[in-house]
């Protein structure tokens, strides 16, 4: 997969130290530049941003999607399908809480993909997905 624009984030936490341990160990993001008040993280290619707030996140609900409460907002990456089955077993290993556990959506479809969600320790939704056929991304 090559990334031709990668986008920037920059999101809300409460805590750079967890964020940090979260970012590094369990999503195996590596650290970019960095202060006191904010880390640049690679994102799978992407560069997303912590920066550091004094108020709790909230959420703003959640909309249904195959029956399951889809958590809003919440941000995440595209990634290889291999990529996030190992991704996958890596969280459960790790013992990260799901909000919506690793399934594949539209099986055999055009479009079938899978998808997990699940917070960081600040709150923050990020949902990993992938593509069986990633030309179909934005498929009709």
């Amino acid at each position: 997969m090559t990334i031709r624009n990668p986008f920037h984030l920059a999101f809300p936490v409460t805590d750079l130290p967890a964020t940090r341990e979260f970012f590094t160990t369990v999503l195996r993001c590596p650290v970019g530049r960095e202060s006191d008040r904010w880390i640049d993280f690679d994102f799978f290619g992407h560069q997303i941003t912590a920066h550091l707030v004094g108020t709790k996140i909230e959420n703003a609900g959640s909309n249904d999607v195959d029956t399951k409460d889809v958590p809003v907002p919440h941000f995440g990456a595209i990634l290889e399908w291999d990529q996030f089955h190992e991704m996958a077993d890596h969280l459960k290993q790790s013992g990260v809480a799901f909000i919506i556990e690793p399934y594949v959506r539209f099986a055999g479809e055009v479009g079938e993909q899978a998808t997990m969600f699940f917070r960081d320790p600040n709150g923050n939704n990020i949902e990993l997905k992938a593509f069986r056929d990633f030309a179909s991304i934005f498929a009709r």
